[in-house]
């Protein structure tokens, strides 16, 4: 997919007033248009796990029944048997899976989503999802299509910039020997679901195809993993065959090598600059303004940033001095300087339109609590900040 220049909002629905589809999503994508913005990116759209995560969903598959505006809506055996034979592949499981009115809940979730999904096609905004790499333990994945997963392994990251020792995520890690025998059927339906959904998706963990960090299930830490090699180009291109073109964003961040930048290359996919990261004395840093690619996203910070107030509060002051940022508005500096950048488009998380500090900020990872839970209030989203963003975005041609 080639990018054309342009800027998008990420905010997740449950971050809406009321958390929910409805009224005030439509009220949302009029704010966009109004901000001059192209582009509205979600994160994944499954059920959350008990904390609230959407990165560990029970449903690779299934939307969220959380997120309906109008959850007892009538759902009529026609629709029922059409959504079942469209959606054959996995709606059994999850029927099993979640019981009572999963079928039902499920129609309501596609018939609502739809509905937004047009409208805001009709005001020039397009949908960017978020895939995650990985299934929740005991997820109805897991439990559909044990063969397809490692037993004495599960997933995590090494050390990084985020946590000293990794991040043990715990999912179940994919037996690729498995999926590769039966032509990637599974992560080719996961593929054309999303597709369904959304105009664009960012892969999350993308370098877990190339190699994927594998640690014992009874480790205390991540750091007791290993590097294991994953499925490369061939998953992607039997998913090409089967769905069509891959509207991806490759997340290409974290322990990134040679081989990683290759696949991304030979995929032709954008990968990511996050400006938080882009003050540092690494001249080769993929996040430093210049090193930015025409075929790349760029944002201020990602859900697992905090916010630009937040990050600036958290800097000394010789920090804040070689970031050349106005101490005075620091996050709208960083926007500025995102829309400037070469990468094509350019996404910024609302927290920092609003100039937000860490109180609002979406997720910290590696802590267990208090994450997920931001939420806009009614009337946080004004026409003065509408003008203000689109004159930012037209200064730079977004």
């Amino acid at each position: 997919m080639k990018l054309r220049r342009s800027c998008g909002i990420l905010l997740h629905p449950t971050s809406l007033p009321g958390g929910r589809l409805g009224a005030e999503a439509y009220r949302f994508v009029d704010w966009l248009a109004a901000a001059g913005q192209s582009w509205w990116q979600v994160l994944p759209l499954g059920p959350p796990d008990e904390v609230g995560s959407p990165y560990k969903s029970p449903s690779a598959f299934a939307g969220w029944p959380g997120l309906l505006a109008e959850p007892d809506a009538p759902v009529s055996a026609p629709e029922r048997d059409d959504f079942v034979a469209r959606q054959a592949f996995w709606i059994g499981d999850w029927a099993e899976f979640a019981g009572g009115d999963a079928i039902a809940d499920q129609v309501r979730f596609e018939r609502e989503w739809r509905r937004l999904r047009v409208y805001a096609a009709e005001h020039g905004v397009r949908l960017i999802g978020d895939l995650p790499i990985y299934v929740a333990p005991g997820s109805a994945d897991h439990r559909s299509h044990p063969e397809l997963f490692q037993e004495r392994f599960v997933a995590g990251v090494p050390p990084d910039a985020f946590t000293a020792d990794g991040q043990l995520w715990g999912n179940p890690l994919y037996d690729w020997r498995a999926l590769r025998a039966q032509g990637f059927r599974w992560w080719v339906e996961r593929f054309r679901r999303t597709f369904e959904l959304v105009d664009l998706t960012r892969l999350d963990h993308f370098r877990g195809f190339v190699a994927y960090w594998a640690v014992r299930a009874d480790a205390a830490t991540a750091k007791e993993g290993s590097w294991r090699r994953g499925p490369g180009k061939d998953l992607f291109e039997a998913a090409r065959d089967a769905v069509g073109d891959l509207p991806l964003i490759a997340e290409d961040l974290g322990v990134i090598t040679k081989a990683v930048e290759r696949l991304r290359d030979e995929l032709g996919l954008p990968g990511m600059h996050v400006l938080q990261w882009a003050f540092t004395e690494d001249t080769g840093s993929p996040h430093r303004l210049e090193n930015h690619r025409e075929n790349g996203v760029v944002y201020t910070g990602t859900h697992d940033n905090d916010t630009a107030v937040g990050w600036w509060g958290k800097l000394s002051r010789a920090e804040r001095a070689a970031t050349g940022l106005d101490p005075a508005d620091p996050g709208w500096s960083l926007i500025r300087l995102a829309y400037s950048s070469r990468a094509a488009l350019a996404i910024v998380p609302l927290q920092d339109v609003l100039r937000l500090g860490s109180e609002a900020r979406m997720n910290t990872p590696g802590s267990e609590s208090g994450n997920w839970r931001w939420r806009l209030d009614a009337g946080d989203l004004t026409s003065a900040s509408a003008t203000e963003l689109r004159a930012a975005a037209s200064a730079e041609r977004r």
